[in-house]
């Protein structure tokens, strides 16, 4: 996971040990569910039989409140990502809404680039999701490692990426943190959109503050609320990103500059950025969020009859029809190879109170 900082903690991305159960009485989650939850008692069981399944393998990525561990399912030998956070800290950070919402959007959307969410179970340490496994790895891991993509490669995954939000925002949901490091490659390389602990549906405009400050439009430091149009601010971000090499705002790795620059909107454009791209990463980065690239109301349809993606055939897109610039090196589908390494010390987190297991009652 890269080291850039959020507002607000987002546990994102995605142990060697015979069960995942928290508790070794098994009865533990079951009377929890008689006592108080509206999940019927039958589906409850069934899940956690489906996690007493899993076989740990290790961790693949962590966040402020989070982490995801590859697991394996014995009785199909099925490779999963399983995200576990822990319930007295994800309390303690004042996250439960954020994880909730994240649980409920992900359970409501099917989308090719997006991740998709199976099941989701607690303890009386964890809260459990169970998501596809995506051996491929963070894109950021292949913009450290290139330095910068070229204009096809970036346009590939910018149309990718586009396609999502077009989704997203027909739903009226706004994802709020797209970065390389939510953006994850399958076996492919096509591209799955991962963590939606900032997602949130919105009909007008929300005025919380988070994400990462390189991502972050005007509104969101002005604290004058926000929608859809922050996440075509991101956009812009990115393209600058993946053709650059660094973010537009904060080119000295120095994040207290970030919000003056941003607010001012000055932009050192460098060379590998052409003109029709630049055009484009400009209207994205539009100051005002209504005049905003996408803002408008033929919405995402703006973004996509851009002259930049004049050789994109969208359905093609939609269908996983173009040909990923970057085949992930991927020796079986287990393969953790792409991920970094991470401390396995996950297991010692205090048990939650009763008061903080009501919270979770339905998850």
């Amino acid at each position: 996971m890269s080291s850039r900082l959020q507002h607000s903690p987002s546990n994102s991305s995605y142990t060697d040990s015979p069960s995942l159960s928290a508790n070794n009485s098994e009865n533990d989650t079951v009377l929890i569910a008689k006592k108080m939850s509206n999940v019927s008692l039958e589906e409850r069981e069934g899940r956690q039989q489906a996690l007493d399944r899993l076989e740990l393998s290790k961790t693949v990525g962590t966040g402020s409140y989070g982490r995801v561990l590859l697991v394996r399912d014995r009785e199909t030998s099925v490779y999963h990502a399983l995200k576990i956070f822990s319930i007295t800290h994800v309390v303690q950070s004042r996250q439960t809404e954020h994880v909730k919402s994240e649980k409920e959007i992900l359970a409501a959307i099917k989308h090719p680039f997006i991740v998709k969410l199976h099941w989701t179970h607690h303890s009386e340490q964890f809260l459990y999701m169970l998501l596809d496994y995506l051996p491929g790895g963070e894109l950021f891991t292949y913009m450290r490692r290139k330095g910068s993509f070229d204009l096809k490669t970036s346009i590939f995954y910018a149309a990718e990426i586009t396609s999502a939000l077009e989704y997203l925002h027909s739903l009226q949901i706004v994802y709020r943190d797209l970065k390389p490091e939510n953006i994850l490659l399958d076996a492919e390389g096509h591209v799955k959109i991962v963590d939606f602990g900032f997602a949130k549906k919105i009909m007008n405009k929300t005025f919380t503050t988070c994400g990462t400050p390189d991502y972050l439009s005007p509104e969101l430091f002005k604290g004058t609320g926000h929608n859809k149009s922050t996440d075509w601010w991101s956009l812009g971000i990115l393209t600058f990103e993946m053709l650059s090499g660094a973010t537009p705002f904060n080119p000295n790795q120095n994040e207290s500059e970030i919000p003056g620059k941003v607010l001012s909107g000055k932009i050192s454009w460098p060379r590998t950025i052409d003109e029709s791209t630049k055009a484009f990463i400009k209207k994205l980065l539009h100051q005002n969020p209504d005049k905003r690239l996408g803002a408008g109301r033929n919405g995402s349809k703006e973004v996509k009859e851009q002259p930049w993606f004049s050789s994109i055939k969208w359905d093609d897109v939609y269908h996983r029809k173009l040909k990923p610039p970057i085949v992930p090196d991927v020796k079986h589908p287990g393969d953790t190879t792409n991920f970094d390494e991470y401390k396995e010390d996950w297991r010692s987190t205090p048990f939650a109170s009763d008061r903080q297991l009501e919270l979770f009652q339905d998850f």
